[in-house]
């Protein structure tokens, strides 16, 4: 059995950290249930997310790949249902490039959908009193593209292999470091911004551990039975 795959991305639109870099960096090397977790960092940079998927899972041949990424203002965790086919965004990636409408992969079906065990995952988090949901809709900017360029690499794996994204609140230290920019800026009401809400970063550990654990303990089932997003 191949290790888990665990990606967190890089800081990115002049934030100081990112959530999903930290939570890739406290489970590396942690085991789970039996599994080796490792850990790998994912530039934000559009240009590259495929190739660098593609190394990826060529280098460690994993058993199960799970991605990370941090979306502002969400008050839960989010598991991502599928990576679609597209991307556009309003800033720019780390190196720069902006995006719009434009086609991940040119070959490439409008629509992918994630193999995790979405439906245990959600309730295994339930259970335990973190807020999560299954979400619809990853975007269009980086993380849509993870998930949509890692479904499309273990597609052409021999053996299937669950892969899914899930999406992290704001850490409350840098909510607190945007109510402080607010107060300084003195342009905007702190009621006018949407983007307010957090999760212990800990808590964002013990989230991602759980699905990790759950789609482990799920994995026999999945060689036995076609992946289906929320089985």
């Amino acid at each position: 059995m191949g290790p888990v795959l665990l990606t967190g991305f890089q800081p990115y639109a002049s934030r100081g950290s990112n959530p999903a870099f930290e939570i890739m960096q406290a489970l590396d090397g942690k085991t789970i249930v039996g599994a080796h977790i490792v850990g790998r960092a994912l530039p934000v940079s559009i240009a590259s997310i495929r190739s660098k998927a593609q190394d990826i899972v060529e280098e460690l041949h994993p058993s199960v790949i799970i991605s990370v990424g941090l979306w502002p203002g969400e008050p839960v965790v989010r598991l991502e249902r599928v990576g679609l086919n597209v991307a556009d965004f309003e800033i720019a990636d780390n190196e720069g490039a902006l995006w719009q409408d434009r086609s991940i992969s040119h070959n490439g079906p409008h629509a992918r959908s994630a193999t995790l065990p979405l439906k245990k995952i959600e309730q295994g988090l339930l259970e335990a009193g973190i807020p999560a949901r299954i979400s619809s809709s990853a975007g269009t900017y980086l993380c849509n593209a993870c998930l949509y360029s890692f479904l499309e690499v273990v597609e052409q794996q021999e053996n299937q292999i669950p892969c899914g994204f899930i999406h992290v609140p704001y850490k409350p230290e840098q909510v607190a470091e945007l109510i402080v920019d607010i107060k300084q800026a003195q342009q905007l009401e702190q009621h006018q911004r949407a983007d307010l809400a957090s999760m212990e970063l800990s808590r964002s550990i013990q989230a991602v551990e759980i699905a990790v654990r759950t789609t482990i303990q799920s994995v026999g089932s999945f060689k036995s039975h076609a992946g289906f997003a929320g089985a």
